[in-house]
């Protein structure tokens, strides 16, 4: 019932942005915290950024300063601008979305998930 579509994702160079946009279909959006997390190869998934239904966010140590996570709720959409990306930052993002209004709440929904490349 709920369909999470990621897009953005992409090869870019040590230094350089991107921004991965996820799609929300089938859910109460509005009221639902939104986020993303990552897995790297031979590595376990991690909390990347979230955002709660009023627009608090919640950023994992290494991307703080680097990433911003948003959302439009008028369009079902949340985004994830990243800078200043590492090598460290590859691995598959995948947008997620909580049972309830904030980001303590279980997950309820993961999307595909779409590849981050960055080359050194």
């Amino acid at each position: 019932q709920v369909h999470l579509a990621e897009s953005g994702g992409g090869l870019v160079q040590a230094g350089g942005s991107l921004v991965l946009i996820c799609e929300a279909s089938g859910a109460i959006f509005s009221i639902n915290a939104m986020g993303f997390e990552r897995q790297a190869p031979g590595k376990e998934r991690e909390l990347v950024a979230r955002i709660s239904y009023d627009g608090i966010t919640d950023y994992a140590d290494s991307v703080k300063g680097r990433f911003t996570i948003s959302r439009d709720i008028g369009k079902n959409t949340e985004y994830l601008r990243m800078n200043s990306l590492k090598p460290e930052d590859t691995g598959v993002y995948y947008c997620v979305l909580y049972d309830g209004g904030h980001y303590r709440s279980p997950i309820n929904s993961w999307g595909q998930g779409t590849q981050v490349t960055v080359s050194p």
